[in-house]
């Protein structure tokens, strides 16, 4: 089990922590390829528990899921640099949530379409006037490499979630 090592910085508000993960668009996905890590920025979409995100049907990242499920999502949002009249106790306030888990890909298109129909509206919202259905997605096909969109879910084993909240007047201001 993932363990916070810094205790102090612990955040176990779960509605905090949804409200962020509803609210932040994207995550880094980390995955091992050959022994070495690869991490990669994702959109992605939080619905019924899980994270979603796609990209093409093929490609590094298609290739690696498929070999090796066990990863790691890390989202994060950076607030500002924290003052303090000892440099070494400058820091800086943040809240980040990472899960792990294992990542399947959604072979259901209903499910596809509406998580992607989620993505659409988080990014831009009624900005289409039709939603996506599951046959869209059944036939869709990339003209850059012939396949279909991939989706993929990843349902956390684990989570862990830290910040550093201040104050605004805490945070450095940079002179004009």
């Amino acid at each position: 089990m993932h363990q916070i090592s810094y205790t102090k910085r612990n955040c176990t508000d779960r509605e905090k922590i949804e409200t962020f993960l509803l609210r932040e668009r994207v995550g880094v996905l980390g995955m091992v390829s050959d022994s070495l890590p690869y991490a990669v920025p994702v959109n992605y979409v939080w619905h019924n528990g899980s994270i979603y995100f796609h990209g093409m049907g093929s490609g590094k990242k298609v290739s690696i899921l498929s070999e090796n499920p066990p990863v790691s999502f890390t989202i994060y949002k950076e607030h500002g640099t924290v003052t303090d009249p000892v440099p070494c106790h400058a820091d800086t306030s943040y809240m980040s949530v990472m899960l792990f888990g294992q990542v399947a890909k959604v072979t259901d298109y209903e499910e596809a379409a509406t998580v992607l129909q989620e993505l659409l509206e988080k990014f831009m919202p009624k900005y289409y006037s039709h939603p996506l259905t599951s046959t869209l997605i059944e036939k869709y096909r990339s003209g850059m490499d012939g396949n279909g969109v991939a989706v993929y879910r990843l349902t956390p084993q684990e989570m862990t979630a830290k910040e550093n909240a201040v104050e605004t007047d805490q945070l450095f201001k940079k002179e004009q």
